[in-house]
């Protein structure tokens, strides 16, 4: 870190900011957003900047109906040089289609709590390692790239606390097992906390150094941006966001949505950091999402602007001046 302002000054340091808001924020909303309007917003979050995007789910279209148009999006987006499209992948079958379909990246996922896998994905973890080390074999012979995410890394809704000792061995069964290439520590129901990210940060990335390490956090109690300052602080560049702060865990009760897209990079961008990111064009992706969803969204920067958008003054302004002017001079 800068020794003069740690942290806090970013020094054209660069941060890497990979969109979910696609697979998962559409995945919480109870409204179908049409398949040409994903295919738009996928788009337009890649003109933004975005080097990395979750574009969809190849998953069950009962269990979740807002992804049921999956094969249709990744076919259709406009494919933008350097950009990877990811694909959240449970099973073989949804690896294959979405290999079929063109993901760049399968994005993996296990918990690191034995509760909340089974109420997630309805196995046990040893079930769920040995199932995704077939899909892992899959994208192996087809070249594909395979992230995993450890989801309630942070903490367990049903469990509690999560043990640094915990987190690192599933971490190593993906990574010296596996073979994976990147590894999520996902914080799924907003149970982190500055000093928590930081010692675990710091842990992860001292064992695996080679590892490309992604933290996911959510805003639930209002810590999302301190956690990714305690993470960038530990030395990590890479993070998840979701436009419009969309997103929630239908097993974590009021675990509400993902740290915000425009937020996370406004609040980068005031310290100096460089997330590559056209602020503009992101903001205008955000304020699609409204009508698209059907209800407002947690977005503080759609609500209030950037820090040093200017408004008009007040109509009358030159005579409240004119009049402030005019006062006598108080005496000394």
């Amino acid at each position: 870190m800068n020794a003069a302002g740690g942290v806090w000054q970013g020094g054209g340091r660069r941060i890497a900011l990979y969109e979910v808001g696609m697979r998962d924020g559409l995945q919480a909303e109870t409204a179908f957003v049409p398949t040409d309007e994903k295919i738009a917003l996928i788009d337009a979050l890649a003109d933004a900047g975005m080097r990395k995007i979750e574009a969809t789910a190849f998953v069950s279209p009962q269990a979740i109906p807002a992804l049921r148009d999956a094969s249709a999006v990744l076919r259709a987006i406009g494919r933008r040089p350097g950009v990877i499209y990811s694909a959240l992948v449970p099973n073989a079958g949804g690896a294959e289609r979405a290999i079929d379909a063109g993901a760049d990246e399968l994005n993996l996922v296990m918990s690191a709590s034995e509760s909340h896998n089974l109420a997630n994905l309805k196995m046990t973890r040893a079930q769920s390692f040995a199932a995704l080390s077939g899909v892992g074999l899959i994208a192996r012979q087809a070249r594909v790239r395979v992230n995993i995410s450890l989801s309630c890394s942070f903490g367990c809704p049903m469990e509690g606390d999560m043990s640094e000792a915990t987190v690192l061995d599933g971490c190593a069964r993906f990574i010296e097992q596996f073979g994976a290439q990147g590894v999520t520590l996902c914080d799924t129901t907003g149970m982190a906390y500055p000093g928590q990210v930081f010692a675990l940060t710091c842990a992860l990335r001292a064992r695996w150094p080679g590892t490309e390490l992604t933290l996911h956090f959510h805003d639930t109690r209002g810590m999302g941006l301190a956690n990714v300052m305690a993470a960038i602080d530990a030395g990590a560049t890479r993070f998840d966001v979701s436009l419009g702060g969309l997103g929630g865990c239908p097993y974590a009760p009021g675990a509400s949505g993902n740290v915000c897209s425009e937020g996370i990079a406004h609040a980068l961008e005031c310290m100096g950091y460089d997330t590559g990111i056209d602020l503009a064009l992101l903001i205008a992706a955000a304020q699609r999402l409204p009508a698209l969803v059907g209800h407002a969204i947690p977005s503080q920067i759609v609500q209030a602007g950037r820090r040093l958008d200017v408004h008009p003054p007040p109509s009358d302004l030159d005579a409240i001046r004119a009049r402030a002017h005019a006062r006598p001079r108080p005496r000394a």
